[in-house]
């Protein structure tokens, strides 16, 4: 069943997909070392810090994430750290996208297992 916003949702690059991902796993709020952090242990892989704050500038831009300053901490000597919002603009990106790479791997699922 084709959903509405699947004709006027963004596509996503692999990367945004996988940051939105992890900021819905997270919960709205989340910060991101955090996402960083995350994406690192569940992927393996070693992120450069810029990677994810510049995916989240996009994602920003694109009107899919917005984020807020909160107020300044003790444990991080004084400083304030920027949180991340999913907005319903990246909310119809991921479930287009979901819905997109579901139907290509429909009765795939054991052969792409393997690879």
């Amino acid at each position: 069943m084709k959903h509405i916003q699947d004709y006027y949702a963004p596509i996503l690059g692999e990367f945004e997909l996988v940051v939105l991902l992890t900021l819905l796993r997270l919960g709205n709020g989340t910060w991101g070392a955090a996402i960083r952090r995350d994406l690192q242990e569940r992927t393996g892989r070693e992120l450069p810090v810029s990677v994810v704050y510049v995916t989240l500038q996009r994602l920003e831009k694109k009107g899919m994430v917005r984020s807020y300053i909160g107020p300044p901490t003790a444990e991080r000597g004084g400083r304030r750290r920027r949180h991340y919002l999913i907005d319903t603009k990246g909310e119809q990106a991921m479930g287009r996208s979901y819905r997109t790479i579901k139907r290509l791997t429909s009765g795939m699922e054991e052969q792409l297992e393997h690879l």
